[in-house]
């Protein structure tokens, strides 16, 4: 049962010798939210029937196994000795940018083989996209992880938490900074600012994704320097740091080159799936 006083069990219920954790439940919600809304953006924009649907058999689960791979890749030393750990994912050990990357590449793989567009295709998944990071850090919330450095009770007072959320972050009698909130909320601003302006201005196809990519790089770099679980590059750099750093750079150079080679812009209010001259 959910006590909003004391710690979070991060097993919402249990059926039989089966246990269904809060992770989980979080996000499975998050996956279908962000289904049905692509699914409707995209039948806007002339995506073939069921086309979202179809990309979701392949992208989520490999996905997933980017996610897992990306982080065993830089714990190896870990997984090496610990070979039974590898696929025991409930003790942890999904990244955000492995499954980014693995994601995208199968969008982008998919695109191809239906033959429409892969830069419309990424406007439209951006905002699902923070969605799912935004709802995503709430599952790390119940787990008390990704958390930040050690800091006292009065400091979570003085940012005005409720009081479940500081309970949550005392974890073995040491308060920790809540970096899950950080991010979630940095994302549901992004999502804000980003259906906002893909609504209201006109944008060419392409800059939403671009300005997906900067918002969360970004803000991601600021907020990794703050947790205490961070991957590190030989123990000098963490990984989401430098990532974020090249993501951001490339964005911000790679959008502008792009975008002054158009002759003809092509902007996202009048998009379709089958326009060439964006894939």
């Amino acid at each position: 049962m959910l006590d909003l006083f004391s710690v979070i069990d991060p097993v919402a219920f249990r059926f039989g010798g089966l246990e269904v954790r809060w992770y989980g439940l979080i996000i499975g919600i998050a996956i279908f939210l962000g289904v049905t809304l692509a699914e409707r953006e995209a039948n806007r924009k002339g995506y073939p029937e069921d086309f979202i649907l179809d990309l979701v058999f392949w992208a989520i689960p490999i996905g997933f196994l980017g996610a897992r791979l990306y982080y065993i890749l830089f714990e190896w030393p870990f997984y090496m000795a610990h070979p039974s750990e590898i696929l025991k994912i409930w003790h942890g050990g999904l990244a955000i940018y492995g499954g980014l990357i693995a994601g995208g590449l199968t969008t982008y793989w998919y695109c191809k083989k239906r033959q429409v567009s892969f830069l419309l295709l990424l406007d439209i998944l951006a905002p699902v996209v923070l969605l799912g990071q935004m709802m995503g850090r709430w599952g790390n919330f119940v787990n008390q992880e990704a958390h930040g450095g050690e800091v006292t009770r009065q400091f979570l007072e003085n940012l005005h938490l409720p009081e479940f959320i500081i309970n949550q972050m005392n974890i073995h009698g040491v308060y920790y900074q809540p970096t899950f909130l950080y991010e979630s909320v940095w994302s549901a601003i992004g999502l804000v600012v980003i259906l906002v302006l893909r609504r209201r201005v006109k944008l060419q196809v392409g800059q939403v994704a671009w300005t997906y990519v900067l918002w969360y790089s970004f803000g991601r770099f600021f907020i990794e320097g703050l947790r205490t679980d961070s991957l590190w590059i030989f123990g000098v750099i963490r990984v989401s740091q430098a990532l974020s750093l090249v993501l951001f750079v490339t964005g911000l150079i790679g959008g502008m080159l792009y975008y002054k080679r158009q002759i003809i812009p092509v902007y996202y209010k009048d998009a379709t799936a089958l326009n060439k001259t964006f894939k």
